[in-house]
């Protein structure tokens, strides 16, 4: 394993991180505890020290599981990185969301008692909150970094304006600043090289993006007809002849080296700007083995280049919680 600073930060991050989204009881395609912890001991076995979950994956059971695991599998605390998130509704009462002060101090303090830890590594807000003021969203983060429940900050899906925004307000006040940035991002799904990924490298914000593989699209996995692949979100993307063409691109380099498509599309990832550490969901144990190899894949420029030149601009994901409506946004063909 290779490791890399996350940003302008000292923290050491594995060039792979471990999304546990996939653990728990929550959804169909989410896999059992005792399936969960043997992926979790096989990542460390292969090196990885990076873990990010977040309050909103099964309500907290993710944290749970992965909090459970580390201690019983008598990992040193200094030796494990854990990222978790905040944002999404923990019940219906009208405060248990968002990012109001009220909200960060009491899920931070959850998120703690769930993971069984006195410290979290990375707490990032999980999306933009359009009902807070960035000012106490950023003090309470602040506050949380100060009494020392928090090491660091890092936020996640967000337009590039109003990150540039919140990190100019953190230096304004001399609050923590983030470090992090975990955006949707792959060989699919390129639109965040137009602003944020520059802002980010610009700024010294490392990147952790999720999707790396656009849901198991560039591995085949909707071919293949896995049960994730099926979701309503998963079937209203990459849809498009250009779309394909991407993963066929992909899989033709994985042929000729003979490796998986998987390990060629994260292989890609680790050669982006500003990139840390791509985060990588795991059902199966073999797919955890693809993810390792790939820190060790060196593509060519021509391979590189082979597998971008079919992709074609479209319209951004929206960045709105998928409950609330948001205008299209216009084309930028």
């Amino acid at each position: 394993m290779e490791y890399a600073r996350l940003g302008k930060a000292g923290l050491k991050v594995s060039r792979i991180c471990l999304g546990c989204m996939s653990f728990g009881t929550k959804q169909d395609w989410q896999i059992s505890v005792e399936d969960s912890r043997a992926v979790i001991r096989a990542a460390l076995d292969g090196g990885i020290n990076f873990f990010d979950t977040a309050n909103g994956y099964g309500h907290g059971e993710s944290e749970e599981i992965l909090g459970a695991a580390l201690r019983d599998f008598g990992i040193d605390r200094a030796e494990s990185v854990i990222a978790t998130k905040v944002f999404f509704p923990m019940s219906t009462a009208p405060n248990d969301r968002g990012l109001s002060r009220k909200h960060i101090l009491q899920s931070t303090d959850d998120s703690l008692r769930r993971l069984g830890t006195d410290y979290i590594d990375l707490l990032q807000i999980h999306r933009f909150d359009y009902d807070t003021e960035i000012e106490e969203t950023l003090e309470a983060l602040n506050d949380v970094v100060r009494a020392g429940k928090v090491r660091y900050i890092g936020a996640s899906t967000m337009y590039a304006w109003q990150f540039a925004k919140m990190l100019f307000t953190s230096d304004k006040h001399g609050w923590a600043r983030f470090v992090s940035m975990q955006n949707s991002y792959s060989l699919a799904y390129r639109e965040e090289e137009r602003e944020m990924i520059p802002l980010c490298a610009d700024q010294g914000v490392g990147l952790i993006p999720y999707s790396p593989l656009a849901a198991g699209f560039l591995t085949g996995s909707r071919k293949a007809g896995t049960v994730r692949s099926k979701r309503p979100l998963e079937q209203s993307r990459y849809n498009r002849p250009a779309d394909q063409a991407v993963a066929d691109a992909v899989a033709k380099v994985a042929e000729a080296r003979g490796v998986g498509a998987a390990q060629v599309a994260l292989a890609w990832l680790l050669t982006r700007p500003a990139m840390a550490a791509p985060i990588v969901g795991i059902t199966r144990l073999a797919q955890l083995d693809d993810a390792l190899k790939s820190v060790e894949l060196r593509l060519t420029d021509d391979e590189i280049a082979a597998m971008e030149a079919p992709y074609e601009t479209m319209a951004p994901f929206p960045h709105r919680p998928p409950a609330i409506a948001v205008p299209t946004p216009p084309s930028r063909r």
